[in-house]
Parts: structure tokens; sequence; C-alpha cells
């Protein structure tokens, strides 16, 4: 029996190399926090301070705390403080940060503290938990801030960069093809521009819109209902009763684009500040509401958020009871709660208690949840202290936290 020869490694087929790349790199997001009233925090406590809205850069929530008397006893009041903090859950999150307190004279003299574009010695900077902060007690002496440029109006601003630190292997192939963004919107907006085979008109205020009736059932179910079960085959005009036609022609865009169009929101916005109740987004709330738009709904709700304050927000809740916007309900019983005395204070309150007075026993309500969250920590300023010490009346809120 003849033995079978070895094979040689050598003679083995070679295989193709293969190779990997650890990127490490950034991802940095920005915000900009503006303390209005300057003057009337101050006194609010060594250690005490006012903090930002909270901000998502890298997957973590950050905010800014200012202290307008400073964070060291031992500095009695002399500098005012600013740090940045981790303000979700996180081990050893390693970031680059970056604080410019704003020059307001327009000279660009800003003072800015910055990790970026220089060399660390000991590389980013390592945040170990929740609440762990990076920053300075002696940020800005207080006398000399009072009287310079970055104090305007009784305003500060400052802004805020977080770049956090991720490293992955990149695995992307040397050789790709771009796909074009969708233009389904932008085709079908064209379809409704045409009138192309558009095969019902809406008669709105006298105002007449050509439309499709498939494209619209597939939208809303109102429209599926009233479009091919109680319609009469020969019927191709229907009245739209209580709307007007901008409206209509706005929610007609959002159908056929999934968008609202921009330009037609700024036309028919009027150029005075309107109530709430009388602007177009309000009014395409309760079009979405009506012919059950979800995602309409949903960009409205998005719209009135950015625009809460404490004058607006009892109508704005009133809206969002009104037509079943329950995301944006939340939110405004929750800023109501957290601004309790001011909003109560307002003229929008006195709005609220006519319209819909059950509303208020549910802002009591996230009042009491608001003092449990203060009970267990995770809120360090007492809902109710408001009412004794003044809240603020204008604007957004400026939360206090110890």
């Amino acid at each position: 029996m003849s033995e079978t020869p070895e094979k040689n490694p050598s003679q083995n087929p070679l295989l193709s190399p293969t190779s990997s790349r650890s990127v490490t790199e950034t991802i940095n997001g920005s915000h900009r926090f503006v303390i209005q009233g300057y003057s009337l925090a101050k006194g609010m406590g060594v250690g005490k301070h006012i903090a930002s809205d909270e901000f998502t850069v890298g997957g973590y929530k950050w905010a800014i705390y200012f202290y307008p008397d400073g964070k060291n006893p031992e500095d009695n009041s002399t500098y005012v403080s600013v740090f940045i903090a981790l303000a979700s859950e996180g081990t050893d999150v390693r970031a680059l940060f970056e604080l410019t307190l704003v020059d307001q004279s327009g000279k660009g003299k800003h003072k800015v503290h910055s990790h970026f574009d220089r060399s660390l010695e000991s590389g980013p900077y390592t945040l170990k938990y929740r609440g762990s902060m990076w920053g300075y007690k002696r940020f800005f002496r207080r006398a000399m801030l009072e009287t310079s440029d970055y104090l305007k109006d009784d305003c500060l601003k400052i802004n805020c960069t977080v770049g956090v630190v991720v490293s992955a292997i990149d695995c992307s192939r040397l050789h790709s093809i771009q796909v074009p963004d969708s233009d389904i919107g932008s085709d079908f907006g064209m379809l409704l521009e045409n009138m192309e085979g558009s095969d019902i008109i809406f008669n709105v205020a006298g105002e007449k819109f050509h439309a499709h009736k498939l494209v619209l059932a597939a939208r809303s179910s109102i429209f599926l209902s009233e479009l091919f079960e109680g319609l009469d085959s020969d019927e191709q005009e229907i009245m739209v009763p209580d709307m007007e036609p901008k409206v209509f022609e706005a929610m007609l865009q959002f159908i056929y684009r999934d968008e609202l169009v921009e330009d037609e929101l700024v036309a028919s916005s009027s150029s005075s500040s309107p109530l709430i109740t009388d602007t177009i987004t309000a009014k395409l709330l309760a079009a979405a509401d009506r012919y059950d738009l979800a995602r309409l709904r949903r960009v409205c709700e998005s719209r009135l958020c950015k625009d809460i304050s404490v004058n607006s927000v009892s109508q704005t809740l009133a809206l969002a009871e009104r037509f079943h916007a329950a995301e944006l309900k939340a939110i405004c019983l929750r800023f109501a709660a957290e601004n309790l005395a001011a909003v109560m204070r307002s003229d929008g309150f006195e709005y609220l208690k006519e319209s819909c007075p059950a509303l208020q026993s549910e802002i009591l309500k996230t009042v009491a949840g608001c003092e449990e969250d203060c009970s267990s920590g995770s809120k360090s300023r007492s809902v109710w202290a408001q009412l004794s010490d003044g809240g603020d009346t204008g604007g957004r809120r400026v939360r206090q936290r110890t």
C-alpha cells in the first residue's frame, strides 16, 4: 500500500487577504441656551443652577447648567459657573466639549472654552455616570460680566457643542452607488396641480378643488367612506362646510405630497401675532382630526409644541383636547404644571377656565405627579413653591434647580 505524500504548505493556493479598519471619531451636536432675566436669577444661592432643556448628542442626553451665584462656596459669588452635564444613563462616556459665551455686540469677540481643534494630553474627557459634569466653576467674573457685551437686555446666550467619541469597524465597500431620495411626493403633487385624471370636485366656500378619489381614499378612512360608500355614482361635486379654502388646500397638498408646503403656509399666515386658534397650523390640526389624517395631526402637534409658552399653553391645551392630540396634550399639561404660578396669572388661563374647565383638574393631577418627582429627587424645585415666589411670565420656561 503506497503512502499518501504529505502536502507542502507552500503548495496550497493563496487565500485572498482580508482587512478591516477601526475608526474613532466624534458625533457632534450643538445647543443654544438663552438666559433671559439674568438679573432676576441672581441671588438664588451658591450651588443652585438654571438648567437648559435636555438635548441629545451621540445617543445621550445632555443639559447646560448655569450658576448665577457660582458653584463654589469659597468664591463668595464672585464668579458665574457653567457646566455641561450628562442627563441620561451612561457609564464612561467619552466626549469633547465647547462652551461659548456669545458676544452680543456683533464684534464677534466670543468667550470660547473648547476641546476641539487642539491636542489633549490625556485624551477626551470621561463622564463616569449620569449627573457627571464638565465645565468651569470660575467661568466669568460676575462684576465684569455685568458690564460686558456678553450681557444685553438682561440676556445671556451660551452655545454648547458636545462631541461624543465613538469607535467602529469600517466595513464600507470601496465602491457604492448613490440612490436618490424618493420623489413620489413630488410626482403626486404634480398630479394634484395638473388635475390630470381628477374625478371629484370639492367646493369650499365657493372655491373649487379637483382631486382623485383613489388617492384620497388611500390616505384617509373618512374619505374612503365618503367617496366610495356614501356618494352617489353620478355625484361629482362635494360641498365642504366649516373650513377655509387655504386650510383645505394645505391639507390636500399634504395628502398628495406627505409634507406641508412651507411657502403656502407662510403666505397663509398673518403678519401679526394671531391667537393660537387662528393659526393655519391649528386649523390644519382640526382638519387632520376631521379626516383622520394621523401623520398630519402629528406634524401639527410638533409645530404647535415648539411655540408653547406661558401665555399660549392654555389655548394649545384646549386645542389638543378638542382634536385628540394626545402627545401635545401631555406636553402642555407638564408645562403648565411646571410653570403653574405664571400660567395661572396669564390671560390664557381664563380662556381655559371658560372653554375647558375639566382640564383644570388634569393640570392639578399633573402637578401632583411633579410633586412626586420632586420628593423622589428627580426634581428639586417644588411646583407649589412657584405660587409663593412667582414664575416666568413670558415665553418659555426657565427651570430652576438646586
